[in-house]
């Protein structure tokens, strides 16, 4: 699989350079070159469906048995076995749990998986970034959560000053971690995303300090979110 830019004016690229660029040279967004066709599925589990829905978009870069070791670490971190159970309302109403995560935010869905990919792919290349975010709480929380065992990754988090829930402010600011780093921001979430914004047009800046994102920009995290989406529309297919 090849990803090119939403602006078209970026070299292409393979998944694991996606993955650490984050946003593309041009401002764009990097999406697949094609869109594969989703096939009939016999898993049991949602690890098992997760890599048949991921691995089209990964390799060759990731190959079938790394991806399943990668989303079988991630998952386990889940206190629900489904990771994203279906629970039956009434006779006609279904609603899905995003919340057996250990950060309880849905986004922990991909970030649990999105921090494995960061620290396997830099393993490979002996390489280091840092990843920067802006949040209102729950992507702070999330992703700080799936990159504070990484062993070549940095995070930094920024967030509004008394502009968050006391519970999630306590999960980005007491994580024993020597490469996570919450930092307050007097101003409101606009302010701390135009900062992030700023660093990553910056491209010295971005460049001398590896920066990389975890956010709804990096394709990543997009596809790691689309697998629920997927286990959901399956059990009423």
């Amino acid at each position: 699989m090849r990803y090119v830019s939403s602006r078209g004016d970026a070299a292409e690229l393979g998944f694991s350079d996606v993955l650490l660029a984050g946003l593309a040279s041009d401002g764009g967004l990097y999406v697949p070159e094609r869109w594969p066709q989703l096939k009939g599925s016999m898993a049991h589990t949602y690890v098992e469906r997760a890599v048949e829905v991921m691995l089209p978009f990964v390799e060759p870069d990731i190959d079938e048995l790394t991806l399943t070791h990668l989303c079988e670490e991630a998952y386990s971190t889940f206190r629900h076995p489904a990771v994203a159970p279906l629970v039956q309302l009434d006779h006609d109403q279904w609603v899905q749990e995003l919340f057996h995560g250990p950060t309880l935010a849905f986004k922990d869905v991909a970030l649990q998986l999105v921090g494995k990919l960061f620290d396997h792919v830099l393993a490979a290349r002996g390489e280091r970034v840092t990843i920067v975010g802006a949040t209102s709480g729950d992507t702070g929380s999330a992703a700080i959560d799936g990159v504070s065992g990484c062993d070549n990754v940095d995070i930094v988090i920024l967030y509004p000053l008394g502009r968050t829930s006391d519970v999630q402010r306590r999960q980005m600011t007491t994580v024993d971690a020597p490469n996570v780093h919450a930092v307050a921001v007097e101003g409101t979430f606009d302010d701390c995303q135009d900062l992030v914004k700023a660093m990553f047009n910056d491209a010295p800046f971005r460049e001398r300090n590896r920066l990389s994102a975890v956010n709804s920009i990096n394709w990543a995290r997009v596809m790691a979110q689309t697998v629920y989406y997927v286990t959901a529309a399956e059990t009423f297919a």
